[in-house]
Formats: structure tokens, C-alpha cells, sequence
């Protein structure tokens, strides 16, 4: 983490450092754990859906942000679930329009 601070040695976020952490002591998690992908693709940006059943954490993995989205006005279809929490939200995020 020291070098990463220094010169950047990867682009992956915190995944590489849990990584060597867990030293591939890792288990796959049941989509209804952990809802990610709704930041979209990281090449064209495309919105996704929720996998289908009961979710418990919703991540938004990828580059897009609902923050940004929603700001921007061009939110995708599940971004309106993270504007209740938002500590900023301003009075241009209106979803009775």
C-alpha cells in the first residue's frame, strides 16, 4: 500500500490488496449477498439490472457512480435505490417527474 500511495501499481481498486490479504483463501458469494455491477460495464458504460430474487447488498462496482448519474441526470435504472442515502442530495434529484 505504501508504493501504491507512491506510484500507482495497480487500477483495481481495493481487490488487489484483499487479494494478497486472503492469499486466494477466497469463496464465491451468492448474488443475492452481494447485488455488484451496477456502476455497468468499465468499456462502455452500459446500465445493469438486479439479478433477480432478494439482494442484501447492492454494489456499484464499475465506473458509474449513482451520485455522478443521478447529478448528471442521466441516472440508469437502479441508481434511484441509492438516492435516500445520499448525505448531499440536492433538490435537482426529483423521481416524481
Amino acid at each position: 500500500m505504501v508504493v501504491q500511495k507512491q506510484k500507482r501499481i495497480y487500477h483495481l481498486g481495493s481487490l488487489p490488496p484483499f487479494l494478497l490479504v486472503l492469499a486466494g483463501n477466497i469463496k464465491p458469494v451468492d448474488h443475492r449477498w452481494n447485488q455488484h455491477g451496477l456502476g455497468g460495464d468499465n468499456i462502455e458504460g452500459k446500465c445493469r439490472g438486479l439479478h433477480p430474487g432478494p439482494i442484501s447488498l447492492l454494489h456499484w462496482s464499475g465506473k458509474g457512480k449513482p451520485w455522478l448519474r443521478l447529478d448528471s441526470r442521466r441516472p440508469c435504472n437502479v441508481d434511484h435505490l441509492w438516492a435516500p442515502y445520499d448525505l448531499y442530495r440536492s433538490s435537482k434529484h426529483s423521481f416524481e417527474e
